[in-house]
């Protein structure tokens, strides 16, 4: 109680967010048993007739469920080798950059689009990314990676990296702001140059934080954005970006086979989960903090 008092403040700070993950993230978890039932609206989850695991044979028996994981794992793969670097290097590269007033409008260009909807995005998208009216039209091309499935995914990719790599930024610029400043002065009396201060001081000193994100990362591996993909994907790409998120959607919630969306989320979850306590495993026996 004694430390509680003396911390009473930051506990105060940190109330809202326990309190948007109590109601919003553990409370719903009684929804599980959904997954186990042949639940009905008019019956409620007490009214619902038992199931058992009918639903989970029907999900792994169903060869699109196995399409739209591959799809899955791809484009969440994909996401990961590029979009997950891609925060760290802008952040190097931006505090590197001693003019404030430059440094401050790039970082408010690059933080902007992270503020806007994927529904607006995806609307400049479609707009830019036109063969009729759009840019691609100005240049005389006549297809568009959003129609083509040879590039949907990269496409994927590349809108969202444009989109959260500049808010991305914030926890990176935060750890090195964190580093001790005579570390660079002791290494520049020792001859270092710009480059080699990045690789000996500011990429060890700020591992660690890289390493957690990483491990929250893996956590979401069968999460790949269902905004997005839902706004951007068209029949004509269907093969290729319908995820887990979309599959359940319009199987599952649209036909009201909710118990069936309730199996699939739960796979979601359990994976997610497992995938996260084997990461931090890995990182613990690699000498590395990992979440706990």
């Amino acid at each position: 109680m004694k430390a509680f008092r003396k911390h009473r403040y930051y506990y105060l700070l940190l109330l809202p967010g326990v309190v948007y993950f109590v109601i919003f993230r553990y409370v719903p978890m009684a929804g599980i048993v959904i997954a186990f039932q042949d639940f009905k609206i008019a019956g409620g989850v007490f009214s619902s007739p038992w199931a058992g695991l009918k639903w989970f044979r029907i999900l792994f028996d169903a060869p699109d469920f196995w399409v739209a994981l591959r799809n899955t794992i791809i484009i969440s793969f994909y996401k990961l080798v590029f979009n997950f670097p891609a925060p760290i290097v802008l952040a190097l590269l931006l505090n590197e950059v001693f003019h404030s007033t430059f440094k401050r409008v790039v970082q408010t260009i690059l933080y902007f689009p992270h503020f806007v909807s994927w529904v607006v995005l995806s609307g400049i998208l479609f707009s830019v990314f036109s063969t009729d009216t759009g840019l691609l039209g100005l240049l005389g091309m006549t297809t568009s990676p959003m129609m083509n499935p040879d590039t949907f995914r990269g496409f994927l990719v590349g809108s969202e990296m444009w989109k959260e790599v500049g808010w991305g930024t914030v926890i990176y610029l935060a750890a090195i702001a964190g580093v001790n400043p005579e570390l660079y002065e002791a290494a520049r009396i020792d001859g270092a140059n710009r480059f080699q201060l990045v690789r000996h001081i500011t990429l060890p000193c700020i591992a660690s934080t890289i390493v957690v994100l990483l491990i929250l990362r893996t956590g979401h591996i069968l999460n790949v954005g269902f905004d997005q993909i839902y706004m951007l994907y068209n029949p004509l790409v269907y093969e290729v970006s319908d995820v887990l998120d979309t599959y359940v959607y319009r199987v599952g919630l649209t036909m009201g086979r909710y118990s069936f969306a309730a199996a699939a989320g739960l796979f979601q979850s359990v994976v997610g989960l497992t995938l996260l306590l084997f990461t931090n495993w890995l990182v613990r026996r690699m000498g590395e903090r990992g979440l706990w």
